[in-house]
């Protein structure tokens, strides 16, 4: 709805003299509306999804020179927007918008944004692909600078593929946001293994020990040894053509062990066969070992074939365990989060790095909800045991793998919930008084990009300086023979 009302402007050079205002919505793309940001977040460029002759920003604050831009796409230059930004720590944001149709300037109502005072971690590394139908596709690890639009590739899985070799790369872990400068991730198909980066040394190995059901898949690095927590996994897939969720990624056995790096020794930690047991997490203080865990007794001789029939009916118990570093030793498992109290399924732990929130995924079923539209976000406050959904991030579509930022004040995670079929990373900031703010999508110099992409970003792991790693050393590390780690005694 137009207002015929005329309202001159003045010292605003290159800003229309005279316009009118209207109260339609303007609509922007991505939707950076009623959002906060991080003080050193790269700038959040849109694209005004509005059909006009001639279009104009003015970005401003409280402090600071505003910006002005022209054009449907909306690129602030990068030096400018760090000023603008790093001069108003806690202050709004605002953005007025005017376009021109038929002669006449419209200005929409003013977006207001919030600038938070606390930085996001600069860099997350998650894993870049294609939706995957087949057994191996083009799959990267990618690190995005936030606070630029920098992405390196640290690993391709076609870097080391051939017509009939190939590769899958996956499960990236860092221990302590990579404080310490030591990662991890896995490399199947041809020269598998896992390897791991400390301290600039690279070492490839070989975690399927005698007596387990299979190799190391979910890591989870302990913040101040060197230890890493895993599940082992046997994995299936599953494809359906009428049902809502296409794909059905399911386990018909799991268990969790902690491999000790420095003695190369693998030490098991739940291995019921009567249950599931997946995604391990440690806390920030690295006394308790938090994961996931169904009980799943088979009645038939082909576990595969049972899981398929049952695998709709399979919830996951939310548990942690007591740890103690100096002996290397877990105490009795204790649920947090009851299946059959919530009827749903749990997955994905992760704690604050102050150890007051546990952030997790629930879904009607299942552990892989990146697959499941059922699949939201949930908070519990570890003091009072009280579990909230986070509704402020979370949407109709799929919300699943998460990371808290170093400072515990901003999430990422991956969500479908822009065309339900690619997931996206989204940042989300989390204040003092324990509340989500509304979510937005990773910013891109190109505002149009998620319009255009075909691959989807997973598995987003925060961290405070760059990856220890690049491509040159990960080629010479996986070429190299893997070192047989064995069961401990």
């Amino acid at each position: 709805m137009l207002v015929t009302l005329l309202v001159a402007l003045v010292s605003c050079n290159g800003l229309p003299d005279t316009y009118t205002e209207t109260t339609d919505s303007l609509m922007l793309v991505p939707d950076y509306q009623s959002v906060t940001l991080p003080v050193n977040v790269a700038p959040m460029n849109v694209l005004i999804d509005h059909e006009a002759d001639d279009y104009s920003i003015h970005l401003h604050s409280k402090n600071g020179k505003s910006l002005i831009v022209k054009g449907k796409k909306a690129s602030f230059p990068i030096k400018s927007w760090k000023r603008l930004l790093e001069a108003n720590p806690g202050e709004d944001l605002l953005m007025d918008v005017y376009i021109k149709k038929d002669g006449q300037w419209i200005h929409f109502p003013t977006v207001t944004n919030h600038i938070a005072p606390e930085p996001v971690d600069p860099f997350v590394t998650y894993r870049f692909l294609p939706p995957l139908y087949t057994t191996y596709e083009a799959m990267s690890i990618d690190q995005r600078d936030l606070t630029c639009f920098d992405v390196t590739s640290l690993y391709d899985s076609r870097l080391m593929s051939s017509n009939t070799q190939f590769q899958c790369v996956n499960c990236h872990s860092f221990q302590d946001y990579n404080r310490t400068g030591n990662m991890q991730l896995h490399v199947r198909g041809d020269k598998g293994g896992t390897v791991i980066v400390q301290h600039g040394s690279h070492q490839k190995v070989n975690l399927k020990a005698e007596g387990l059901i299979g190799g190391a898949v979910y890591p989870s690095w302990h913040p101040t040894s060197n230890l890493i927590a895993y599940s082992i996994n046997t994995i299936g897939q599953n494809f359906y053509t009428k049902k809502q969720d296409k794909v059905e990624v399911m386990d018909d056995k799991s268990d969790i062990i902690l491999y000790d790096i420095d003695a190369n020794k693998i030490i098991p930690v739940s291995m019921s066969p009567d249950w599931l047991e997946t995604f391990p997490y440690w806390s920030p203080d690295g006394r308790y070992l938090y994961f996931v865990a169904a009980p799943f007794k088979p009645a038939m001789m082909n576990t595969q074939a049972e899981i398929i029939i049952k695998h709709n009916t399979i919830r996951y118990n939310l548990v942690r365990m007591p740890f103690d570093p100096d002996t290397k030793t877990f105490g009795p498992a204790d649920t947090l989060i009851s299946a059959r109290e919530t009827g749903k399924s749990s997955t994905f732990p992760r704690v604050s790095p102050d150890g007051r929130y546990l952030l997790f995924t629930m879904g009607d079923y299942g552990n892989f909800h990146i697959w499941h539209k059922s699949s939201d976000l949930y908070l519990m406050n570890l003091a009072t045991g009280v579990v909230e959904p986070a509704n402020a991030i979370n949407s109709p579509d799929v919300e699943s793998y998460h990371s808290w930022s170093s400072n515990g004040r901003w999430v990422v995670f991956s969500s479908r919930r822009q065309d339900g079929g690619y997931t996206r990373l989204f940042l989300a900031y989390f204040d003092n008084k324990g509340r989500f703010h509304k979510p937005f999508v990773i910013p891109q110099k190109d505002p149009a990009y998620y319009q255009r992409s075909l691959k989807s970003f997973n598995i987003p792991e925060f961290t405070v300086q760059p990856a220890p790693t690049d491509r040159h050393h990960l080629v010479k590390a996986i070429s190299e023979e893997a070192r047989k780690a064995e069961m401990a005694h």
